[in-house]
């Protein structure tokens, strides 16, 4: 081989080199890109959800019981500023109907005594 076939046989290897160098970058670069990798992230996410969600139903069907109890015990949770207003307005009303009961029960007591003082 002649010393100008070796420079034409490293020239066309560099240039096959260049190409496949230039074929992997743009890969890559499809790779990394922001609407790749945001598709990817949210595909693992959705798959993720899936899984959780897969698991939990398993789980409220292996122990149901179970399951009402946490959830109403969560509920009861996140409910309970109402749920104190609601019992204090209850007592209350409750307060000021026995008050109301005992003036009446006094007035008709009073009634009673001023009429028998009176025959």
């Amino acid at each position: 081989m002649t010393d100008s076939s070796q420079v034409a046989a490293a020239r066309i290897r560099a240039e096959t080199a260049r190409a496949r160098l230039m074929e992997t970058a743009r890969e890559l670069q499809l790779r990394i890109s922001p609407g790749t990798l945001a598709h990817q992230a949210w595909e693992g996410t959705k798959n993720k959800g899936a899984d959780l969600a897969e698991t939990a139903v398993d789980a409220v069907r292996a122990r149901p019981i179970a399951a009402t109890t946490a959830v109403a015990a969560l509920a009861l949770f996140l409910a309970r500023e109402p749920i104190k207003d609601l019992a204090g307005k209850i007592d209350d009303e409750l307060s000021s109907k026995r008050a109301t009961k005992r003036a009446r029960k006094r007035s008709t007591s009073n009634k009673h005594d001023t009429t028998e003082n009176v025959q």
